[in-house]
Parts: structure tokens; C-alpha cells; sequence
């Protein structure tokens, strides 16, 4: 088991073209740790970074307490899944399992300890003759993961592992994963993905990075946290927007009215709302933008309350026990919105409805995007 530490690390390429930017992060001892973001946003360039597969432009990687800049991979006791799976294809699974073990000079009873142990894990007991080409894609990316595992090295390195495969099997080797890390000596994990489900189901803490000139101004770390902090406390527009499946609503609004209970919004499309946030620095007049999940909306029936908005249906989409409902919200102007329903909802295009938004459930971004403080 490994500790991971990168300080004020950094990462251009010979063009002086930013790829990594400020990044300082602790992953813990035993700890799953996802780096999440978009394409492009540098998150598998970080992960080669601490596997020693990409150099370090400036700052430093600590392993452990040591130092890794300077080391090869070879000796940095990591061990890394990759998205192609990097099989060798005239080897059994036997054998390219127990590789970097022979590799490492490693005695022929403990190699096949060892691989048995970790087929056994991944129920791949009755493949290990057969080579990559005879396996599925699932099996294949067992077989790397297994080829990892026996390694019983201080850090995993995940570089979107399941990316390759199907829906169900995706759903199947996420949990296996999960399930290994716990059972294998809870090494340390850095996973990559840009699929923010995985994230939530596998992480421990995620750090949610970003790309393009926000990451020039700010850095390439956007929020570190436990997957329900950055759910639940975005500290931006852009970690709100990311986080979340659909993606957060947004309305512009113009500040009414601040009190220690929140403040009142006047939003674009005319409706007038509370938000349950600190104002603290807000003034009336100010310029902000209210973020509320589609999952946090719900019919509002006839009542005309502060806290709906008046909406006609545009598109609905069943998935079977939910139901996204696509609407065109406000009586000034318009907006486009979606709420997350029951499956059993019954609205047609062009039926008129409000969509009750509560005040507990409202985030609120400044004119810099910064999410402000909520009170619940």
C-alpha cells in the first residue's frame, strides 16, 4: 500500500501548449481516487504522469514519501489497466498474467499462487490456456486486470478501463473492480473516466479536472471531494453542470431582495423565486444564475405558487421508472428545462404545466460562476 502526493505539479509539451496546471492532491493509503472530466481536460495525461509513462514538466510526485520524477516505471511499484487492454497475443492467460512476475524473477510456486489466486477472483479459473483471441472483451480486461493484481503493487492505475465494453458488462467489471480493491490488500486506486456513473459508484474522493482557458486562469483542478460533496455542494457552475445525469437547469436572474433565510431571485423568464444560500456579499441587482437538478423538480398541479414556473411540454422520453420531461419554461421569456419524473407520467407534447422549484434545492452561481453557500 502506497500513499500518492503531487505538488503544484505542471505538464506542457514542447509548443509551451498547458496541458496540466496547479495540481496539487493527496490520495490516501487504501484510497479510490477517480479524475473525472472532460475530453481533453488532461486526465489521462496525469495518470501516465504518475506512472512514469509522461514526464513532469515542473513540480514534484512523491510515492509513498519518495520521491518519483526522476525514477523509471519499471521501480515506481505502480501497476497500470489500460483501455486497450495491451494483452500479448500468443501467451496464454496463464502467462500473461504471471509476466511481469517471471519478469521480476519471482520462484514458479509462488507465480502459480498467485495467478490462480487472482483467476479464481475474476472466475477466470477455466480461461487460463486459452489466449486473448478465443476471450471477450470482458474477459480480456479481466485478464489485464489480473495481470495487475498479482503484481501486489502500492498503487493501481486505471486509464478508462471499460471503456470498450458494453452496457451490462461495464456495470459487471465496475463492480468487480470495486469489489477487488477491497479484497486485494486495498492498495492505493487512481482510476480514469470521463463517465461521471463510474465515478460516483467507485470513488472515494474524485477530482473533477477541466480543460481549455479556464484551466490556463485557474488551474486543472475544478473541485476535489466525495462524489456526494461535488453532487450536493458544487463549488461552481462548471462542477454543476458536469455532475448529474441530466445535467443541471439553468435560468438567469437578477437579485431581489438578501436576508439571513436566503435571498429572492427575479429570473429572466419572469418568475420570482427564493433560493435557501448564504447572500452574504450579494446586493440587489446582482447579476446570478440559479442551477436546480431535473430531479429536484416536480409537478406543482394548478396552484400558482412563487415557486413553479409555467412550462409546455416539448418532449417526453420514457426509461421505464423515470421519465424525462423536456419543457419550454417562463412567461417573459423562454427557457429550456428538463425535470426528471415518475415513468408512469402521463404528460403529452403541448400540455401545459408548472414545475414546482424549490427553494432548498436552488443553487445559485455569483457573475464568476462560483456557487454560493447553501444553507441546507
Amino acid at each position: 500500500m502506497a500513499s500518492i502526493s503531487l505538488s503544484n505539479v505542471q505538464k506542457s509539451y514542447a509548443n509551451g501548449h498547458p496541458v496540466i496546471r496547479d495540481v496539487n492532491l493527496e490520495v490516501g493509503k487504501n484510497e479510490f481516487c477517480v479524475f473525472l472530466g472532460p475530453s481533453g481536460c488532461g486526465k489521462s495525461t496525469l495518470l501516465r504522469m504518475i506512472a512514469g509513462l509522461e514526464s513532469i514538466t515542473d513540480g514534484e510526485l512523491r510515492i509513498d514519501g519518495q520521491r518519483m520524477n526522476e525514477v523509471e516505471p519499471a521501480k515506481r511499484k505502480v501497476a497500470m489497466v489500460f483501455q486497450n487492454y495491451a494483452l500479448y497475443p500468443h501467451m496464454s492467460v496463464f502467462e500473461n498474467m504471471a509476466f511481469g512476475l517471471r519478469q521480476a524473477k519471482v520462484d514458479k510456486v509462488t507465480i502459480d499462487k498467485k495467478v490462480r489466486r487472482a483467476a479464481e477472483a475474476l472466475q477466470l479459473e477455466q480461461l487460463l490456456e486459452r489466449r486473448p483471441a478465443a476471450l471477450s472483451g470482458g474477459q480480456r480486461q479481466r485478464v489485464a486486470i489480473g495481470r495487475a493484481i498479482v503484481r501486489e503493487p502500492g498503487v493501481f492505475l486505471f486509464d478508462e478501463p471499460l471503456s470498450n465494453l458494453d452496457a451490462a458488462l461495464r456495470v459487471q467489471t465496475r463492480t468487480e473492480i470495486a469489489r477487488l480493491h477491497r479484497e486485494f490488500g486495498g492498495a492505493s486506486a487512481v482510476y480514469v473516466t470521463h463517465d461521471q456513473i463510474e465515478a460516483m459508484a467507485l470513488a472515494d474522493k474524485i477530482v473533477l479536472l477541466r480543460a481549455g482557458t479556464d484551466m490556463t486562469r485557474n488551474g486543472s483542478i475544478a473541485q476535489i471531494g466525495a462524489p456526494l460533496d461535488l453532487y450536493h455542494r458544487p463549488a461552481s457552475r462548471f462542477v454543476a453542470g458536469f455532475i448529474g445525469s441530466p445535467k443541471m437547469n439553468f435560468l438567469p436572474g437578477v437579485v431581489n431582495a438578501v436576508d439571513e433565510s436566503g435571498i429572492e431571485i427575479e429570473l429572466t423568464t419572469g418568475e420570482i423565486i427564493r433560493a435557501d444560500v448564504d447572500g452574504r456579499g450579494t446586493a440587489p441587482g446582482m447579476t446570478v444564475t440559479v442551477g436546480v437538478r431535473p430531479e429536484h423538480m416536480t409537478l406543482a398541479g394548478d396552484e400558482r405558487g412563487a415557486q413553479s414556473i409555467q412550462c409546455t411540454v416539448r418532449l417526453v422520453e420514457h426509461m421505464g421508472e423515470h421519465s424525462y420531461v423536456h419543457v419550454e419554461g417562463g412567461h417573459r421569456t423562454h427557457a429550456m428545462l428538463i425535470a426528471k419524473l415518475a415513468g408512469d407520467s402521463r404528460l403529452a407534447r403541448g400540455e401545459q404545466v408548472r414545475l414546482a422549484v424549490p427553494a432548498n434545492a436552488c443553487h445559485v452561481f455569483d457573475d464568476r460562476d462560483f456557487a454560493m453557500r447553501r444553507l441546507h
